[in-house]
């Protein structure tokens, strides 16, 4: 039995789930420990995967929260009473405040701790569950301290790996198979900073647009679309990314795994790191140091995407050295020399 741990967002549960899936596929059992309320109350009753949801206070980079800490303190003990039932012989945790409570608890007793980092920044959780873990798994290179380094494998971020061809995949959305396509993701909720913002910088290029602007702003932002300009609430990444020729997007380890398994090259804009202490910031420092990618700069936008458009090739090349294509298995080998 593996117990897998982590959620809250998209970032650190879908990781999880692609290697849930690999193990279920080689035969063992796994089990899900999720946070009320995050992401992965509404998905994991979806999937056919046993899970658990505790309490999971959320670990402030700034200041102690009492909420928050009696939420975490009612999250341990939780997971020590889950823990005891579910007996798994190793636990990965792919971090965020849900993969906090299962993974020190488990560790504290003994049982092998293997963790994931998505970004090309460490997190708050994993770093505090650093001392105890066997090894941490990356998604891609990033400089650490000896200490930490020797415990470190890149073994990159799983996504689902599926690919359609171009021409297919364009026709299947809408576009003409035969004109360059531009994808505009602001992460699986939706960027209002982007959808406000770059409409008035792309619609006079006359290119052809694919914007995914959320669900929960797809009404708000409907009037965008036009023959040219396609909205969406949401998006199957695989198609979506198979039919573009350059991404435009928020810098999210996921989106950027994405990416790079279907060697796709794009114009970041990251988060300001006061919002998520400079992670998505160091992703896109990461894949721009590369070659794969560029922080896209509003006032130069027109000259960026003309260019990448001209000669993508050296970033598509980019993008494939740092495709993440067989991660799951990889992530599975490495649990399995724990079993």
């Amino acid at each position: 039995m593996v117990l897998l741990t982590g959620g809250g967002t998209g970032g650190h549960l879908f990781p999880a789930l692609a290697v849930a899936e690999e193990l279920r596929r080689r035969g063992h059992r796994v089990f899900y420990l999720g946070a009320q309320g995050g992401l992965e109350a509404r998905l994991l009753p979806k999937t056919p995967i046993p899970h658990a949801l505790i309490p999971a206070g959320k670990l402030d980079r700034s200041a102690f929260r009492p909420a928050e800490g009696y939420k975490l303190l009612k999250g341990l003990l939780a997971a020590r009473k889950v823990l005891k039932e579910v007996a798994p012989r190793a636990i990965l945790s792919t971090g965020g405040y849900a993969g906090f409570p299962g993974a020190f608890v488990g560790a504290m007793g003994g049982i092998p701790l293997l963790l994931h980092e998505q970004n090309a920044k460490l997190g708050l959780a994993l770093r505090l569950l650093f001392p105890m873990a066997r090894g941490l798994a990356l998604s891609v290179p990033i400089p650490l301290a000896p200490g930490l380094a020797a415990k470190a494998r890149v073994l990159g971020y799983p996504v689902r790996e599926v690919r359609y061809p171009k021409e297919e995949a364009k026709a299947r959305l809408g576009f003409d198979p035969k004109k360059p396509l531009l994808l505009v993701l602001g992460g699986s909720q939706g960027s209002l900073e982007l959808n406000e913002t770059l409409p008035p910088l792309l619609k006079p290029l006359g290119l052809n647009v694919l914007h995914q602007v959320g669900e929960r702003w797809r009404e708000r932002f409907g009037h965008l679309e036009d023959e040219a300009y396609k909205v969406a609430g949401f998006l199957d990444a695989p198609l979506a990314m198979s039919a573009a020729d350059l991404l435009l997007s928020r810098a999210g380890a996921g989106t950027l795994a994405e990416a790079a398994f279907h060697h796709l090259p794009a114009l970041l804009f990251p988060l300001a790191p006061s919002l998520d202490g400079g992670a998505q910031l160091a992703n896109a420092m990461a894949y721009a140091k590369a070659g794969a990618a560029e922080l896209a700069r509003r006032e130069a936008l027109k000259e960026q995407i003309e260019r990448i458009l001209e000669n993508p090739g050296p970033y598509r090349e980019a993008m494939a050295r740092l495709s993440p294509e067989g991660a799951a298995g990889r992530i599975a080998d490495w649990l399995e020399e724990h079993l």
